[in-house]
């Protein structure tokens, strides 16, 4: 069945999830602060509206893929966004990736002006857009569901409903909990194995199967071997979502020392100018300070590292030669 979508939001994502709508015969409307972003759809046979109003006016369903809360609001409630402009019954899919309590506050008031919503936060970025397998977290009422299923099928694979709104993003929250240590922890293993005299590219096939085994594994031991630094993803869009993990870890008085520390390292690396960078460039925090770049001179003095008994002292002069 074809389906009257818009899509707010032609970035990495929003462009692989549209392209794929329209390969699979939908009819897509786009609109994007950005007009070269949303004319890049435009040139595969989206049609290119003006402003988020105009781009919702005639359709079943709008599906948004955004930075943040904030431009999620703006742009459903904003001057000539979505509220404003979509038919009373459109069904919104949020596809970004937001704190829960946002999308519980944004549901509430998208009903108030006679429109839907279903948050839907995705694993498995564009490579799986475009070849319509993304895994798929679902909040929401059970009619909205499925109605948005009818439509995320073509993108998509696995949609599990977890609960009403805001069950999605929670989830997507755990996910980011587990794919953020999880790189850190493979980026870790690969330069042990490089300094250990290994061939990281054969470490994947080894461990295939077995309990470390998992899908960044196998996708990036070699990534990171190889510095091959593809933008499939941003640095600093894990920041954000670690972010929102510690604040719901506050809210729930939840401890998370290992999340703590990959946020600090993903936040550092932001820091350095590597935020709009793919997750592989986490190899560049094992490389440590570059002391031609900043001066570094350590020298020889009476301050030691404590050694165990029998060991010999090193110094500072020594640690960074």
């Amino acid at each position: 069945m074809s389906y009257s979508i818009t899509i707010l939001g032609a970035g990495v994502m929003g462009n692989a999830i549209g392209t794929r709508l329209l390969e699979m015969g939908q009819t897509l409307t786009v609109y994007d602060l950005d007009t070269a972003k949303a004319e890049f759809l435009g040139e595969k046979g989206a049609r290119v509206a003006k402003s988020g109003g105009a781009a919702a006016a005639e359709a079943d369903v709008v599906i948004l893929s955004l930075n943040n809360a904030t431009v999620v609001e703006a742009s459903v409630f904003g001057d000539d966004g979505i509220a404003a402009g979509a038919r009373k019954g459109a069904l919104i899919i949020d596809m970004s990736s937001i704190d829960p309590n946002a999308t519980k506050a944004l549901a509430g008031r998208a009903k108030e002006s006679g429109l839907r919503w279903v948050d839907s936060p995705l694993s498995g970025g564009a490579p799986k857009a475009a070849t319509g397998e993304l895994t798929l977290m679902l909040g929401g009422e059970d009619a909205d569901i499925a109605d948005a299923r009818a439509v995320l099928q073509h993108v998509a694979t696995s949609t599990e409903h977890l609960g009403p709104v805001g069950a999605g993003q929670a989830t997507k929250l755990i996910n980011q909990v587990l794919c953020g240590v999880g790189f850190l922890a493979v980026a870790e293993a690969t330069q042990l194995a490089v300094d250990a005299g290994l061939d990281p590219h054969k470490v994947p096939g080894a461990l295939k199967g077995g309990r470390a085994d998992s899908a960044i594994l196998q996708e990036y031991m070699p990534r990171f071997a190889d510095k091959d630094y593809r933008r499939e993803g941003r640095i600093d869009n894990m920041v954000k979502d670690l972010n929102g993990v510690q604040e719901l870890a506050r809210a729930t008085n939840t401890a998370m020392p290992l999340t703590s520390l990959c946020a600090d390292i993903h936040r550092m690396l932001t820091t350095a100018g590597l935020g709009e960078e793919d997750q592989a460039v986490l190899m560049e925090f094992f490389k440590g300070p570059d002391k031609e770049r900043f001066g570094y001179k350590f020298v020889a003095s009476s301050h030691r590292i404590p050694r165990r008994e029998g060991d010999s002292p090193t110094t500072f002069k020594n640690l960074f030669a």
